[in-house]
């Protein structure tokens, strides 16, 4: 069945994050006593709390499907009326069966849909809207699909390092496409892959062949994080902000929020200097002061605050901007 309606936009979207809260007191004092302090780190990183998973339930499998389940419930849908469930993480609970594929049996979809995973990192939530929104451009048997972006990450991190455990938190986010004949939706992307420094983020750190090795502690297993200029990103961001926006006839100014990756408050920052935004401060969503570094969910859980407090409306513009691993990023002009 062909649906009509030509564009894809944003219907609504929702999140879900553990009920546990660790504040940055416990980090400091972790820390203070493996010798190190982190205060200017987690100040520059803007840091003050994030919801952690501390129990066996959950993962990012559930998280994603509570997020699912709001998502779908804010919109009116069902789990039969999906036609396509993506579900994007750097931490799926299994890659057989697909998580999409799981999702797909607990919310009872229908045979005629499609489910697949993806994984751009943290830039994987980013990408899977834009990708989707593509896709459905190009197949008008698609009328709804949904995104969920989860990523259980603080499992991953080893305990003395001070750039991953005090960093992430755990939250998932959840987004229905629908098609549309409004002139508005998904307009334009960009992205910008420098693949030079792969190596300085890896996981599992000792390869997926290599965690039945004999010797293998769980250490040699979680999270790998070398140390390298953190602002790497900033100013391929900033060009490629500006190329979309100069390609669709926009100024930076015309676009009403900015729904950037939470990795770092300092990064947003630079970005919104760099865009001559200094004193719009509130049009850069910003999350990561409650949440933590979700990952793969930061850019959506923004979106859906901005969305909840009315400073994103109908009708604006908005950017999504996102940085995975190696690194690669994905920039996204939507039309709310």
């Amino acid at each position: 069945m062909e649906h009509t309606g030509d564009n894809i936009r944003i219907r609504n979207a929702a999140y879900y994050h553990p009920q546990h809260v660790v504040d940055n007191n416990y980090y400091l004092k972790h820390f203070a006593a493996l010798g190190k302090d982190i205060k200017r780190f987690l100040e520059v990183m803007g840091r003050e709390q994030r919801y952690i998973i501390n129990n066996e339930h959950e993962n990012a499998l559930t998280m994603g499907y509570e997020a699912a389940q709001k998502v779908l419930a804010g919109a009116g849908l069902q789990g039969e009326d999906l036609d396509m469930i993506v579900f994007a993480s750097q931490t799926p609970e299994y890659t057989y069966p697909t998580n999409a594929l799981l999702l797909h049996h607990r919310l009872g979809g229908k045979h005629r849909a499609i489910t697949l995973d993806s994984n751009a990192n943290c830039a994987g939530m980013v990408t899977a809207v834009e990708q989707a929104s593509r896709y459905m451009k190009a197949n008008r048997s698609i009328r709804y699909a949904l995104i969920v972006g989860s990523d259980y990450s603080s499992i991953n991190c080893r305990t003395d390092d001070e750039i991953t455990y005090p960093n992430f938190g755990d939250a998932a986010a959840a987004v229905i496409l629908e098609r549309t004949p409004e002139a508005s939706g998904f307009r334009d992307s960009l992205y910008y892959t420098d693949s030079g420094i792969w190596e300085s983020i890896t996981f599992p750190s000792c390869g997926l062949s290599g965690i039945y090795r004999e010797g293998i502690t769980p250490d040699d297993i979680k999270l790998r994080w070398n140390p390298f200029d953190g602002s790497v990103c900033v100013d391929a961001a900033v060009n490629d902000i500006k190329e979309l926006l100069d390609r669709n006839g926009l100024a930076a100014g015309d676009i009403s929020a900015f729904c950037l990756s939470q990795f770092s408050l300092k990064n947003i920052e630079l970005i919104r200097e760099a865009l001559g935004l200094e004193a719009e401060a509130e049009k850069f969503m910003y999350v990561g002061g409650e949440f933590g570094y979700t990952a793969t969910s930061s850019p959506f859980i923004a979106f859906q605050r901005g969305v909840e407090d009315g400073r994103i409306q109908r009708g604006d513009y908005l950017i999504f901007w996102s940085v995975g691993a190696g690194w690669q990023i994905p920039t996204m002009l939507y039309q709310y």
